[in-house]
């Protein structure tokens, strides 16, 4: 939910009130739908990182105010835990070479940034769960200082009632209780944006969707928490259970997740705002002053605070995203099942896979999510983050293939399609998308490679055996190597 908000308490008449503006802005946004001029000239690519803070040992730096102070950049943020930052890459066209100069601004980025954390103590690390991270390290003194988690964190254990449970089994098992939401601290990602007109926004959003899966078993990079290893993209399990808001009988009473893959193929960017309106209390009701119906019958763009605010509390894995920029709306597909890293070259990568395949299947003839169940692509999602390369996954013409296999013979030749439309030229394409194969063919993902690593060390204790494989990462990371090609234990 990127936006600031005071320290407050709230009355059942705040809650009342914005519910009925939510309401409202569901009106004028549906109306602007039909009516207004959204901005939807040739899309660029936009993207979030999170990114781990450690000291020289690799264990957690609880250090981030210090870390963005001496940063001094506005495109660097806060994010929940104090071993957390974030940060925002402008937008890029992807023509021409575009995807290259789009990996050097991230680059210049964070080795500025780097520089700038080590005069104060800390370093940076781009990887999906912090291998070092134990569970101590995760409570209420750890969240970050901004007034906006500590009341999102009162918000969330007020609707629950009752202390989290994170429960995942996987390789090894963890069942353990939070009595903050700092274990979502944890899950450090990499978010892609694509800014869509209205009437492409359903096909691009039903596309992200069916290839989550595909993203994930590719892309893993989080087999441990808490000195356990897990699921290669333990990130999917554990974010859906650290921010959720539901005691165990609202989910044995099929009251949906905040954290929330969806449960049908959309015809309307309208149909995901109202469902959220329909089924998630709010968190935060923070009421503007701004009347949306006032706004726009003055010929003024609105901003529709409370529905975005609301649309910010609930965590989809694809999520739509509102926003105004010089009084023009625009809509965007926030993409955000990926986790960070491990190195740049592959965060290019993965998101040259995305970008590729989003220039495709939204305009085909008969689009996939014609010929596959919606239930299939979120099954899809959670078979990745739990086996990796190696999970079986539904594909409509293919049926159930190994998750390697369906990128290599169907998805990688759509995205080499995509990226020719998308005009961008054959060096940087043949490169990143290079990098998808390989990892393919040889099965090493971020996530393989920790685990690996891990096994090589393992006549030390596994904390220590972790830190060393942190510091190990870290150090690949910086060469700007793909992980495929990091030396094997």
């Amino acid at each position: 939910m990127g936006r600031d908000v005071p320290a407050m308490v709230f009355s059942r008449e705040d809650r009342r009130r914005y519910r009925d503006k939510v309401r409202r802005c569901l009106d004028v946004f549906a109306q602007m739908l039909r009516e207004a001029r959204f901005e939807c000239e040739r899309p660029k690519a936009g993207l979030e990182i999170e990114l781990n803070l450690v000291d020289d040992r690799g264990d957690p730096a609880m250090k981030n105010a210090e870390v963005l102070t001496a940063i001094a950049e506005p495109d660097w943020a806060t994010e929940l835990g104090q071993f957390n930052v974030e940060i925002n890459v402008l937008p890029e066209s992807l023509e021409g070479d575009g995807p290259v100069r789009l990996e050097k601004v991230v680059r210049d980025r964070l080795n500025h940034a780097e520089n700038r954390a080590h005069t104060v103590g800390g370093h940076l690390v781009m990887v999906g769960i912090l291998p070092t991270l134990r569970e101590g390290d995760v409570h209420e003194g750890t969240l970050s200082a901004n007034p906006r988690y500590k009341l999102l964190n009162e918000q969330i254990f007020e609707a629950r009632g009752e202390d989290l449970h994170l429960a995942i089994d996987g390789e090894e098992t963890l069942d353990t209780y939070a009595d903050s939401i700092t274990p979502e601290a944890a899950c450090t990602s990499l978010q892609l944006h694509l800014q869509v007109s209205p009437a492409a926004f359903a096909a691009h959003w039903n596309a992200a969707q069916a290839i989550a899966g595909a993203q994930v078993a590719v892309a893993a990079n989080s087999p441990f928490l808490f000195g356990r290893q897990l699921w290669q993209e333990t990130r999917i399990p554990l974010f859906e259970q650290a921010t959720d808001t539901r005691p165990v009988e609202l989910k044995t009473q099929g009251v949906r997740p905040r954290v929330w893959f969806g449960e049908r193929w959309i015809t309307s960017v309208f149909d995901l705002f109202e469902e959220n309106a329909r089924y998630f209390p709010a968190l935060l009701p923070i009421c503007e002053d701004a009347d949306p119906r006032e706004d726009l019958a003055r010929g003024v763009t609105p901003a529709l605070d409370e529905l975005t605010l609301h649309n910010g509390t609930v965590y989809r894995w694809n999520r739509p995203v509102y926003a105004v920029v010089d009084d023009i709306p625009h809509l965007r597909v926030e993409n955000r099942v990926l986790p960070a890293g491990p190195s740049v070259a592959d965060v290019a990568a993965n998101a040259a896979f995305y970008y590729g395949l989003m220039r495709v299947l939204p305009h085909a003839e008969r689009p996939v999510w014609t010929r596959m169940s919606f239930a299939a692509a979120g099954d899809n999602l959670h078979a990745a983050a739990r086996h990796g390369l190696d999970a079986r996954l539904y594909w409509p013409g293919l049926g159930e293939v190994a998750a390697a296999e369906l990128i290599l013979r169907r998805l990688l030749p759509l995205a080499y399609e995509g990226l020719d439309l998308w005009g961008v030229n054959p060096e940087p394409r043949d490169r990143l998308l290079g990098i998808i194969e390989q990892r393919c063919v040889t099965g090493r993902t971020g996530a393989a490679w920790q685990i690996d690593t891990v096994k090589e060390l393992g006549n030390l204790d596994r904390h220590e055996a972790l830190r060393r494989m942190t510091l190990r990462y870290i150090e690949h990371m910086h060469t700007n190597e793909p992980v495929h090609t990091w030396p094997s234990p």
